[in-house]
């Protein structure tokens, strides 16, 4: 089970950290990442994170902004959002998936980030 917190309003500029429990099983040797959908368009992956070797990747509309990482004595995912923008506007899920990231079978419920302008 994973359960996503820490969504909510901000203005522009401002900063959010996103988090995902994860019960169940640990995060050892996984691919962990944050998604988003914003209305009327599909959901995108934001940023991902080996737990093995600690590799990262992010989608090039956040880069530099956004900081996705893992607690595993905590069985913590996060999602460190700054200088956040309207854009960034979605309901954002956390996922845990094979190791090469190539599926993710496991999905939080999502939690609403909203960035005024």
């Amino acid at each position: 089970q994973l359960v996503e917190s820490g969504g909510g309003l901000v203005q522009t500029g401002g900063s959010l950290r996103l988090a995902c429990v994860v019960s169940g099983f640990t995060l050892d040797d996984y691919a962990i990442g944050w998604f988003r959908q914003a209305p009327g368009k599909e959901r995108e992956g934001v940023a991902c994170m080996s737990t093995t070797d600690g590799n990262t990747f992010y989608d090039d509309s956040v880069k530099g902004r956004f900081t996705i990482s893992s607690d595993n004595a905590k069985n913590t995912i996060y999602l460190q959002m700054n200088s956040l923008k309207p854009e960034d506007t979605a309901v954002y899920y956390c996922a845990v998936g094979s190791p090469t990231g190539s599926r993710y079978d496991y999905w939080g419920q999502g939690t609403q980030v909203t960035v005024s302008s």
